[in-house]
């Protein structure tokens, strides 16, 4: 790390404002949540015609720096918003809101003592900062599991989304004050240099989680004391074993690859097992070819597919096929480009992914409930599919109404994080009196009895409920 950054009176600013809207939210119950995530949806909803427009100029921004090189064109196509990109988009909002609260849920309660009862309870982080690139639904994603999970989260997405990041945050802070909920628990800063003065913030923030490319997520982690939450690279793989049904093998592959090749949960590469390369190779190279893939091959599986020896970057059945490098093994393309290789062994297959992977997403396909058991136990990876596309890794698709990103950490959430990775929890301890002194020396010794799941002493919702002569406003 350089000198030390020093954050602008604005930023710091913006800090203590999240900090002021988490506490406000502390302890509010389900019912006003939700009631400030329907406003939030009308908000988006009434607003679709003035976020198209915005998108569309975002897009037509994104379209000249592709023509001039400076902006990848996987990148531009992660802006859509048209469509059923919208209709999801507010989907995930219907989606955070119908799930139940996550706050004030106990994890585990135990009697000390008569009279001495103690329970560990889901509380919020408190602020929350996310870093992200493209994809402006992103940012609605992120603002209904922060309200939902009684977050406050600061926005800084890139200058790609600028004008649609802008309305869309717009509509989503209207949305909260027509219901009096704080609007500072969600925010955003535009500038590129706000950044890394967010990153100082060690004070104001309890978490930074970065939605981005490699060079995003290593400038984040090397340039922050506080605590960093994510994934870089989504180098994917799905293994064809020696017991795969071929159908299965082609239709799961071609999906994995080609459904949205612009995303980090699309497969990167695929390994076949050699016992069934000569006959399935065929089929996934004509599978993947009439998708427009590329298949970057090693030796053998270039042998298979070329066996005339040809260097012409084509086969009979139309796939461009080239020899694999060194780095293919190692390069998110999200293009319809994939690394083709293969193995001698499901033990091979692990090492290759456990080596070349990013710890993302991985899949076997086959018939062998051993093999399959084998490879999800030994894959060290936040998701390991059986039989299944890796595009399946996603927090919609798991039932968490959206997510905030996926982590490829091994401490706090790993996988696509929902509301449960943006929670903690504290210990409530409930006594009548009770000093330690008896137990140190002897005259009393604990019970440490199991109690049911549910603290009586607060309501449904886990938590203090807001008094109906107090607005979430007055809070602040």
């Amino acid at each position: 790390m350089g000198s030390p950054v020093v954050a602008s009176d604005e930023i710091v600013a913006v800090g203590v404002r999240a900090r002021a809207a988490a506490l406000a939210m502390a302890g509010v119950g389900g019912p006003t949540k939700d009631a400030a995530l329907t406003a939030v949806h009308a908000a988006l909803s009434d607003a679709k015609a003035d976020i198209l427009a915005a998108n569309t100029r975002d897009k037509a921004a994104a379209a000249a720096r592709v023509a001039d090189g400076g902006l990848p064109a996987a990148t531009a196509k992660r802006l859509e918003l048209g469509g059923a990109k919208f209709d999801a988009l507010l989907m995930s909002v219907s989606s955070v809101r119908s799930l139940p609260d996550p706050v004030g849920i106990v994890s585990c309660a135990t009697r000390l003592d008569d009279g001495l009862d103690l329970y560990r309870v889901s509380t919020p982080i408190g602020v929350i900062a996310v870093v992200f690139e493209a994809r402006p639904e992103a940012a609605v994603q992120i603002a209904a599991l922060a309200i939902k999970s009684a977050n406050a989260v600061i926005l800084k997405g890139g200058k790609e989304a600028e004008a649609s990041n802008a309305i869309l945050v717009q509509c989503i802070r209207a949305g909260l004050a027509a219901v009096d909920f704080p609007v500072d628990a969600v925010q955003l800063v535009a500038t590129r240099g706000e950044v890394a003065q967010l990153l100082s913030l060690n004070t104001h923030i309890d978490l930074v989680i970065p939605r981005g490319s490699n060079a995003l997520v290593k400038y984040i982690t090397e340039n922050t004391k506080i605590p960093v939450m994510g994934h870089a690279d989504g180098l994917c793989a799905v293994y064809v074993d020696a017991a795969a049904d071929m159908d299965k093998a082609v239709a799961i592959v071609v999906d994995a690859k080609t459904q949205y090749p612009a995303v980090c949960n699309a497969a990167e590469t695929v390994l076949v097992h050699a016992d069934v390369a000569p006959t399935v190779l065929p089929r996934l190279a004509a599978g993947l070819a009439a998708a427009g893939v590329e298949l970057r091959a090693d030796e053998r599986a270039y042998a298979l597919l070329r066996p005339d020896g040809g260097d012409d970057a084509s086969s009979a059945d139309g796939a461009r096929i080239v020899r694999a490098s060194a780095d293919d093994w190692d390069t998110e393309f999200l293009e319809l480009t994939v690394a083709l290789g293969v193995v001698d062994s499901l033990n091979a297959a692990v090492d290759h992914i456990n080596a070349h992977g990013s710890h993302h997403t991985d899949a076997i396909i086959t018939e062998d409930a051993a093999a399959a058991n084998a490879f999800l136990a030994r894959v060290d990876s936040a998701g390991v599919f059986h039989n299944a596309s890796t595009r399946f890794a996603d927090g919609f698709r798991y039932g968490f109404g959206a997510e905030v990103g996926v982590s490829t950490h091994r401490t706090h959430a790993r996988g696509p994080v929902g509301l449960e990775g943006l929670l903690i929890y504290k210990y409530r301890l409930y006594g009548q009196g009770h000093t330690v002194a008896p137990y140190a020396s002897g005259a009393k010794a604990f019970a440490h009895t199991p109690l049911p799941l549910k603290d009586p002493h607060v309501g449904e919702a886990g938590g203090a409920t807001t008094p109906a002569t107090e607005s979430l406003k007055d809070r602040t």
